[in-house]
């Protein structure tokens, strides 16, 4: 597609392109702006376009693909969490029920001190135990392994992982952590 081919596509279809942008930006600006983000990427790649091919619905699916990138890099900048309504989630007479995947605000807080907890309490261990542990349930490394990457016997390996297990359960207890 050359520079004149395209400019009459911008004349003839940017106007619909424009409008299906507000319409999923939810506003103007945002619609504005996602037009103009598809609109340079369909320039970036203006040489490779073939004026026979619908060049409007790909221009569409750009910038469906961009809004759904910016929206998940705003997600991750912003750390948002999406939930779902438990309101929504309904069995087939209408009852209401618990997805037990699903957890409310508060169990993730909670699970989210846990792990934090968990994870300095394995920090605090001696090295001897924090490697094997880590390389066990991090890299999900086998027993056998792990004896044979760190050049120790697999009994040492399983001996170290039980005592690292047995270490943070006492720790965990003495802090008053009850599971």
């Amino acid at each position: 597609m050359n520079k004149k081919e395209f400019e009459q596509f911008v004349e003839e279809s940017g106007k619909d392109i424009l409008r299906y942008c507000r319409m999923i930006a939810y506003s103007n600006e945002a619609g504005n702006e996602l037009y103009q983000d598809t609109m340079l990427k369909l320039l970036e790649k203006q040489e490779s376009l073939d004026c026979e091919q619908n060049i409007k619905s790909y221009a569409i699916s750009i910038s469906i693909l961009l809004l759904k990138n910016k929206k998940r890099k705003y997600a991750v900048r912003n750390k948002k969490a999406v939930f779902v309504s438990l309101n929504d989630l309904a069995d087939e007479d209408g009852k209401q029920i618990r997805n037990e995947n699903i957890l409310t605000p508060e169990e993730q807080y909670m699970k989210k001190d846990e792990t934090y907890l968990v994870k300095q309490l394995v920090y605090e261990l001696p090295e001897k135990y924090k490697i094997p542990l880590y390389m066990n349930y991090s890299a999900n490394m086998s027993a056998e392994d792990i004896a044979k990457t760190l050049d120790i016997p697999l009994g040492t390996v399983k001996t170290r992982i039980r005592k690292a297990k047995k270490m943070l359960k006492e720790r965990l207890e003495a802090i008053g952590y009850d599971r």
